[in-house]
């Protein structure tokens, strides 16, 4: 074994390989990064694969979907009349007298 094996990482996080696949997006070649880091090229494209994937279902993401928010809102309605029901129900069955609101 030479001395440069020994440095290489067994590793990569994802940090290093966002470097990679940034200079593979770049235009360099795969061969070249290949031959230069000591990865095999296949799994150099696997990156590569993975991080299109990963940018497209970022795209696809809908955080901000009105329609989510919307339902959201809906239902978090719905959990305050279904508790405000149970409580008037309580308080029916217990005979409590409603207190009488004068209108404004």
């Amino acid at each position: 074994m030479t001395q440069t094996e020994f440095s290489k990482p067994k590793r990569w996080s994802a940090q290093r390989k966002k470097e990679v696949i940034l200079r593979l997006l770049k235009g360099e070649l795969i061969d070249d990064l290949s031959r230069e880091l000591g990865i095999e090229s296949y799994r150099l494209d696997e990156w590569y694969i993975q991080a299109l994937a990963g940018i497209e279902s970022s795209f696809k993401d809908r955080d901000k979907d009105p329609i989510k928010d919307e339902l959201s809102r809906a239902k978090q309605r719905i959990g305050d009349l279904s508790m405000e029901v149970e409580l008037l129900n309580e308080r029916i069955k217990k005979k409590v007298p409603f207190q009488m609101r004068r209108s404004k």
